[in-house]
């Protein structure tokens, strides 16, 4: 785990790992759907410019996404729904308003929305892989406990060590998973504030250092959930690919017979197998509260992805193909 991965010299700037895997993530969608839309439009900067919005849009969803989820941690303190450099982003949030957004760009510019949207689909899967990456640096969107080989353990105070050591009803969990003595716990000083609870690793005596680091009270091994996410989301965008790629034929050679290869397809197939991939996902992450019939936020948004881009799809099946501007 390493949420701050270097510090820039001589101004002292720490480069938190999840914010510069979102800005490679990006970068890295943007030169892929430049790629992919060069036949589309003369003039690539239209893709630049949808690109940059949509990122703008993302961070704003993808913290609006957690501070909805996360309510009650910010009643008293609202100015602190802005300091986004203190983490708390939620990637589902931020896709699907930066999707709005583009949506809407392309509409005013009178661009083939399907076609990007299509071209979108493959880009934001891809992002996801990188991204997915940061949160693995970061410490969140952690597993449940396992012993299988490829288990991680994350270190002493990370996410998935709070979520250990307490009880967490939002998981219908009463009793810790990690019994920590009590001399773990006692008065700190953090940003001059007076705080009781699980100590800095700092105030610990050696031995209590070994038991965290080492011994018995070390966190427990947990799925990586992150990088199943990430190898979900390079899986899907290479489906997605394959599928545009048929389409594409399909088209150039003005066979429309065959099902779901009208623009659009691609797009709508991506709300179906990320919903459904999420779905089970969460099965085996451990950071999500149950909310609705004892399923996570997150899988009842996949239920609604899956209805969604099913009925996406028999709509854009039913349209006319778009024409290039």
């Amino acid at each position: 785990m390493h949420p701050k991965l270097f510090e820039i010299p001589f101004i002292h700037w720490p480069v938190p790992s999840y914010g510069l895997m979102m800005v490679i993530a990006f970068l890295v969608a943007v030169s892929l759907i430049r790629y992919l839309s060069r036949n589309i439009t003369p003039n690539p900067q239209y893709i630049t410019n949808a690109s940059l919005y949509s990122l703008i849009a993302g961070v704003v969803g993808a913290r609006l996404f957690y501070v909805i989820h996360h309510f009650d941690d910010f009643q008293g303190r609202l100015l602190s729904v802005f300091a986004i450099w203190n983490g708390g982003l939620e990637l589902l949030g931020g896709v699907l308003l930066a999707i709005a957004v583009i949506g809407f760009y392309c509409r005013y510019h009178k661009l083939p929305v399907r076609r990007y949207l299509d071209i979108l689909a493959i880009g934001l899967m891809l992002a996801l892989a990188f991204g997915r990456i940061g949160c693995f640096l970061n410490g969140c969107c952690f597993g449940k406990p396992t012993n299988l080989p490829w288990a991680v353990r994350f270190p002493y105070r990370s996410d998935a060590y709070y979520s250990q050591i307490y009880p967490v009803p939002e998981r219908n969990r009463p009793q810790p998973q990690l019994k920590l003595p009590e001399e773990f716990f006692g008065y700190y000083y953090e940003d001059g504030k007076r705080f009781y609870g699980l100590k800095p690793y700092k105030d610990l005596t050696q031995e209590q250092k070994y038991m965290v680091d080492k011994g018995p009270y070390r966190c427990l091994p947990v799925h990586p959930a992150q990088l199943y996410s990430s190898v979900n989301g390079a899986v899907l965008a290479l489906i997605l690919y394959l599928f545009w790629r048929r389409n594409q034929e399909a088209g150039d050679s003005k066979n429309r017979k065959k099902l779901f290869t009208k623009p659009g397809c691609t797009f709508s197939l991506m709300f179906i197998l990320y919903g459904i991939t999420r779905f089970f996902i969460e099965f085996i992450r451990d950071d999500n509260p149950f909310e609705f019939d004892g399923l996570t936020i997150s899988q009842n948004i996949g239920i609604a992805m899956i209805v969604f881009g099913v009925l996406l799809m028999v709509i854009f099946e039913k349209m006319k193909p778009q024409q290039s501007k």
